[in-house]
């Protein structure tokens, strides 16, 4: 080649190469030329730029380590990948500058080949930062995205309210996993159907359909609340009570696009709210309407018998000894007894009245509009009739009566509150009256409802100040005439109304409770004079002492009577117990019981006023009792006007029946020398009676011990 030629491909290989870089300087885009080990040989200022490396720095360098060391790995692995296949190299890796900034740059790399021989590679370098800072945004923001609505979606499936939202054509779109329990529709068989199907509503009082509260919100759009009383039919039938609110939801414009609903079973609490209103106007034990719902239908009641031109009645009715069985026999079985008696008392009414219980052993029965008071009357017949058989309570045969006081209006008040209290005194007074019985209230009931009130007042001083005492009446063998017992009376010694009798306060006593304390006050009392006399060296007698029929029944009787008796010293052979058959008829297997308990213990037991109860013969022959006291009621009949055959016939029965069964028998009330020849006629062992002595005080009674142990030390010449 001549020189010339030679100095001319020199110029044109410079212009080439002058070229080359002006063309390469003005890319964007960084270019790397590297020799076939990957060093470098050429970069242009944009690939200076990206990798923050001048010209003289990267020349001769490996091109990999201007690559984050973190990045370097992978990316050689790519290189090789794709030297090996022949192929393009592409990647995407961070440059790490010598001030520590760092740059993402793709990265594109081919062959340069000559011929078929490969003589290094080009290498296209573009800072994509920018655009992988937007990556990283949107990745950030789709990763809170993601975990907002997995938050969401926790929360909505994890709370108790069930929630569901539609189109704005009323069309499922979502339920949450409470949503799906309570309509019985999975969300994914429920998306895209009509509301209505899955969240069917009905109005719970009318059985109607209920008005789509979706709709009404998206058409509104406002927040709006299921009507009340709302019911949800699920998809298998069932229903649930529910409460609850739809809302519109918008979209960023503002527009309505659809309706969210929250709603939750309220069954429970509706159903406890119903509960709790029955129970403040009814009672928990009988379900019977309580004072507060009666006192309302009375008033109702009265101004319709205004109206009417008729009358209404209330009849308060107590059951005579039940708290006898409460405290004997337990709460328990007086529960049981009180629910046993609510159900025969509302047999005996119209489905128009009112049967309510009050509150212990007390019900009232209101009758609206009778036409008469007879009407009150015969529904008082009624009742009385109902309870006269007995109630089988578990094992106990029981028998209660009532005490039952009628008031009228307009007659007897006119108002709620007096008709009630007027029917409460003529209770007083049918239990005044001998009890199972009912009494209409008359305007002097008032008077002797004070005095009843007084005499419960100062009972309860008496009581403490120590005001009772006793007398003793002596029993009479009739034959001989000698001396075989006594009885204790108790008198109370009222600072006011002086020397009460036993009928003036033994009743109200009974009823106020105070007979339990009053009983024991007399059984030690009788049994600390006994062994009074008995240290003072006088002849005495067994003492025979009352025992009402609450303290019979009371839990702790036999171990009081145990514990006066070792408490006075007194043997129990000097003492016997005088009990009705009422009290021992109303819970036969329990009183059969005690009375064996009593006997154990040494004691005498008789029946007081024998003939005025129900006592079965079968019954009576299988108790342990000693005597037989015939009521003075029978004795007094003999030789009498009055008296007839039946009186005599039944005193000499009672004589006859007690000699069969080897129990003595005394008559009460021997008041006349005939009535006392009468009894020796039918052979009565024994008689007590103003005839033979009144009651005397102790000392009195001393007395008469003394002269009657003077009387047998010197007896009469025969």
């Amino acid at each position: 080649m001549r020189p010339g030629e030679r100095t001319a491909i020199a110029a044109a290989l410079k212009v080439s190469d002058a070229r080359f870089r002006a063309i390469s300087d003005a890319s964007p885009l960084g270019i790397l030329v590297s020799d076939e080990l990957g060093n470098c040989l050429y970069t242009n200022e944009a690939y200076q730029k990206i990798s923050g490396l001048t010209f003289e720095q990267a020349l001769g360098s490996n091109w990999s380590l201007a690559i984050q060391p973190e990045d370097r790995q992978r990316v050689l692995a790519e290189w090789s990948a794709a030297a090996s296949g022949r192929t393009p190299f592409q990647s995407e890796v961070r440059f790490l500058r010598s001030d520590g900034s760092v740059v993402w740059a793709r990265l594109n790399a081919v062959a340069m080949r000559i011929g078929k021989s490969a003589h290094g590679n080009v290498q296209t370098v573009e800072d994509i930062t920018a655009r992988k800072a937007v990556e990283t945004q949107l990745r950030l923001a789709e990763e809170a995205l993601f975990a907002e609505k997995e938050r969401a979606q926790v929360t909505l499936n994890s709370i108790g309210d069930a929630v569901l939202t539609t189109d704005p054509e009323g069309r499922l779109t979502y339920l949450n996993a409470a949503a799906e329990v309570m309509t019985g529709w999975s969300g994914e068989e429920a998306r895209g159907r009509p509301l209505a199907e899955v969240f069917n509503i009905i109005d719970g009082s009318t059985r109607q359909i209920a008005a789509n509260p979706a709709q009404v919100a998206m058409a509104e759009d406002k927040v709006v609340g299921l009507a009340a009383d709302c019911v949800l039919i699920r998809r298998d039938g069932g229903e649930s009570a529910i409460e609850d609110s739809a809302a519109p939801i918008h979209n960023r414009e503002g527009r309505v696009v659809g309706a969210v609903i929250v709603f939750h079973d309220v069954s429970a609490s509706r159903a406890m709210t119903l509960k709790m209103a029955h129970m403040a106007h009814h009672d928990f034990l009988t379900g019977l309407p309580n004072r507060a719902l009666l006192t309302e239908r009375l008033e109702h009641a009265m101004a319709s018998a205004n109206r009417r031109r008729k009358q209404t009645a209330v009849l308060f009715l107590d059951l005579d000894y039940f708290k006898h069985i409460n405290d004997s026999l337990g709460h328990g079985i007086g529960d049981q007894l009180l629910q046993a008696v609510a159900e025969r008392l509302s047999t005996c009414i119209r489905a128009t009245d009112t049967l309510s219980r009050q509150g212990g052993d007390e019900f009232v029965i209101l009758l609206a509009d009778i036409e008469q008071a007879q009407d009150a009357a015969n529904v008082g017949e009624k009742l009385l009739a109902a309870l006269a058989l007995p109630q089988q309570i578990g094992d106990h045969e029981l028998h209660v009566t009532l005490s039952i006081g009628i008031s009228i209006y307009p007659d007897d008040g006119k108002t709620a509150e007096t008709l009630m209290k007027n029917a409460d005194t003529a209770m007083y007074a049918a239990k005044a009256s001998g009890r199972d019985n009912y009494q209409f209230f008359k305007a002097e009931m008032n008077a002797e409802a004070v005095r009843h009130l007084l005499i419960e007042n100062n009972l309860r001083r008496a009581l403490a100040r120590g005001e009772f005492v006793l007398h003793y009446q002596s029993q009479i063998d009739l034959i001989s005439g000698a001396m075989t017992g006594t009885e204790a009376l108790v008198r109370w010694l009222d600072p006011d109304l002086g020397l009460l009798q036993p009928e003036q306060f033994i009743p109200i006593a009974i009823e106020c409770g105070l007979i339990v304390p009053i009983g024991r006050w007399v059984l030690r009392e009788a049994c600390r004079q006994v062994k009074a006399w008995l240290d003072a060296g006088l002849p005495v007698v067994p003492v025979a002492v009352n025992v009402s029929a609450a303290e019979f029944r009371h839990k702790n009787f036999l171990a009081g009577v145990a514990s006066i008796l070792a408490e006075t010293g007194l043997a129990p052979h000097y003492l016997e117990l005088e009990l009705t058959e009422s009290s021992l008829m109303s819970d036969v297997e329990a009183s059969l019981s005690v009375l064996r308990a009593l006997k154990a213990m040494g004691l005498q037991l008789a029946i007081d006023n024998f003939g005025t109860g129900y006592s079965s013969l079968s019954y009576l022959r299988h108790f342990p009792i000693d005597t037989l006291k015939i009521d003075r009621s029978f004795v007094c009949a003999l030789a009498t006007s009055e008296g007839g055959e039946g009186e005599a016939a039944f005193v000499g029965a009672v004589i006859g029946m007690g000699r069969n069964l080897k129990q003595r028998v005394i008559a009460e009330g021997v008041e006349t020398l005939e009535q006392l020849t009468f009894l020796r006629a039918r052979q009565c062992a024994q008689g007590q009676g103003f005839h033979f002595s009144r009651p005397l005080s102790a000392t009195e009674f001393a007395s008469l011990l003394v002269a009657e142990r003077q009387q047998v030390a010197s007896p009469s010449p025969g």
